[in-house]
């Protein structure tokens, strides 16, 4: 998986590029969105296997997960706009998926589970893969993890907002 740190960027990102009235709670809960499918971590202590698809990088990685979990925030918070909310809870959430898919580690993501089982990388898989836990993050290894995340997703991010802000401004957004 990317850190917490990766995912959390592209959230904010999607949710200043697709929402133009910048709504907080929009912003935070797509932040949240990018790191909610990790939670899945938790079944290890209940023995869940990693393969399972209820295990790490399964049904919480899925395109399913990210469309019903859209469709919930949609329709209990989304009051106003609410299909630039289910787009950028969408597009936030599926971006974790999309993101651990191009780690390099662990054993793929389950985009399509309930209905096929297969795990998937893409394949570019220059993303360090980051270790579970806070104390393994703040290693040697978590350095690398932060280094391939700055290169790869948070100069990205940084080039995308700057882009849109450039545009609003000649605009006058």
């Amino acid at each position: 998986m990317a850190s917490v740190f990766g995912h959390g960027i592209v959230g904010f990102t999607l949710a200043k590029v697709i929402d133009k009235h910048h709504a907080k709670w929009l912003i935070i809960l797509a932040v949240l969105s990018t790191i909610l499918p990790d939670f899945d971590v938790i079944g290890f202590k209940f023995g869940i296997p990693y393969a399972h698809p209820m295990g790490h990088r399964g049904f919480s990685h899925s395109i399913l997960f990210s469309v019903v979990w859209a469709f919930i925030l949609m329709m209990t918070l989304g009051r106003k706009n609410k299909g630039v909310w289910f787009l950028v809870i969408f597009l936030s959430t599926l971006s974790h998926g999309l993101l651990d898919a191009m780690t390099s580690g662990g054993e793929g993501v389950g985009f399509l589970i309930p209905f096929d089982n297969s795990r998937f990388f893409f394949p570019f898989r220059g993303v360090q893969v980051s270790p579970i836990g806070v104390e393994a993050f703040f290693s040697e290894w978590g350095m690398r993890v932060l280094f391939s995340e700055f290169k790869y997703i948070f100069i990205p991010s940084f080039l995308i907002l700057a882009v849109r802000f450039l545009i609003c401004r000649t605009k006058n957004i």
